[in-house]
């Protein structure tokens, strides 16, 4: 039995792709990218992170890539099979951050399901902000009812990943993510008819250039780098599914570029209705559960639009979640032979208990009061896993690619780009990124 049929492999370039643009747009581009980028500068801001994208961010996610389709290997696997030393242990850390992702990003997906059941019930929407709020706070503060929707939405991501690569990961996300891009195509639309929109879409596109400095910059190099699902591995163990012949160039670009429309087209969908009813945007779960349904409900059709929003919400969050979930099972059918079905639910079965009743918990229910340097269980894994192990992640690969397996990766890049490009690269990965990324990851931390 040869190695892509016991792990799997894509069936199509565009199966990849899709799977791989619906790792990086996740919640965080739906509820986050709006708002940092109106809050600094809007159109300096897009024109910066735009930038990033296509450099730093493109560079690290080639390099996690080509790290994989070159050990066809899962993160772990493929550092110790292509480095010497202790280059492993940057697997071991994209493991544990992928496992404390899930942990947390597994409650949120919850809440998407549970809202979409609220709004066909029709108790979500409604034009008071405290009615909201409070309804919001009560839910999430309901420990029967967040331990349940976890769990659901970790059972949806487990048996997309249990019916493998072809069959589950990249099956689901061909459906998936063109259905994403249409409801956001939808609310996209309705968000400009609104009387006051374009005030909303001047606030996202107008470059207000006195906010240039160089903290905006490095926000939107963060902010570009990690909403490309960079530093935890994923891109390794995907790119361990890649044929030899994919151009992986080609497959970057498209990648961040349907990664950047999704993040800009989150912005045109919220930013115009923000406006238009004089409500201030604001990031996070606030807007996507308290603001959102305000604005719905001041809507004709609203309750549909609701329904339209949350199930969009809900797409990018299984998406992103079944690659977090890949890489762990992944790790587990390279280093243990363990068969798919075992490893995903030996996973999900383990995360949800240690990982995902605390987060689920911590916002009522026992573990509220229960902290970890001053954070409850939800913030901390939240904060170790973005603000730590993904800048690391990111580091190590960028660094390994420049400097242990430059041979390997120039190969590649030869058969897809002049030799000037690879000279580009090579500096871009061997000792820009890791340093840019090492300041973003400092910078962070002290903020926090």
């Amino acid at each position: 039995m040869t190695n892509s049929t016991t792990r799997g492999s894509w069936g199509s370039r565009i199966g990849f792709i899709l799977a791989a643009a619906g790792s990086a747009v996740g919640l965080g581009a739906i509820w986050k990218f709006p708002y940092v980028a109106g809050a600094n500068g809007g159109g300096v801001f897009l024109l910066v992170y735009l930038a990033c994208v296509f450099s730093v961010g493109v560079v690290m996610l080639l390099a996690e890539m080509m790290i994989g389709r070159t050990a066809k290997k899962s993160a772990t696997s493929a550092y110790r099979a292509l480095g010497k030393g202790y280059w492993h242990v940057a697997g071991w850390l994209s493991v544990l951050g992928v496992f404390l992702i899930l942990g947390f990003y597994c409650v949120v997906g919850g809440w998407t399901i549970a809202y979409i059941v609220q709004t066909i019930q029709g108790t979500v929407l409604t034009t008071d902000a405290k009615v909201l709020s409070d309804t919001f706070s009560h839910f999430i503060a309901n420990p029967t009812a967040s331990l349940i929707y976890t769990a659901l939405f970790m059972i949806i991501t487990a048996v997309i990943v249990i019916a493998g690569v072809q069959a589950g990961i990249e099956r689901i996300c061909k459906i998936l993510m063109p259905a994403l891009f249409v409801l956001m195509l939808v609310m996209v639309w309705r968000s400009l008819t609104l009387p006051g929109a374009m005030e909303g879409v001047m606030y996202f596109i107008t470059p207000d250039w006195s906010k240039l400095s160089i903290k905006m910059v490095l926000d939107a190099l963060g902010l570009a780098v990690f909403s490309l699902s960079v530093g935890a591995g994923l891109m390794v163990a995907y790119g361990s599914y890649l044929s030899p012949e994919t151009k992986v160039v080609n497959a970057g670009l498209w990648i961040a570029g349907l990664a950047t429309m999704a993040s800009v087209l989150a912005g045109l969908m919220i930013l115009p209705a923000v406006f238009a009813f004089d409500v201030d945007p604001a990031a996070g779960p606030g807007l996507t559960f308290i603001t959102m349904p305000a604005l719905f409900a001041q809507m004709a059709g609203g309750q549909v639009l609701a329904l339209i929003f949350f199930c969009l919400l809900l797409f990018a969050a299984v998406t992103s979640s079944i690659s977090i979930l890949e890489p762990v099972v992944a790790f587990l059918i390279d280093e243990y032979a363990m068969d798919r079905k075992l490893a995903t639910i030996l996973v999900a079965v383990v995360n949800y208990v240690i990982l995902g009743i605390p987060a689920a918990l911590s916002f009522g229910g026992g573990m509220e009061s229960f902290t970890i340097f001053g954070k409850t269980p939800f913030d901390a894994m939240d904060f170790m896993a973005s603000n730590v192990l993904m800048p690391l992640g990111g580091m190590f690969a960028a660094t390994f690619v420049g400097w242990r397996v430059w041979p390997q990766i120039k190969a590649i890049l030869a058969g897809e780009v002049p030799g000037a490009v690879q000279k580009v690269y090579w500096l871009l990965a061997a000792i820009v990124s890791p340093v840019l990324i090492a300041i973003v990851a400092v910078m962070t931390i002290k903020g926090s």
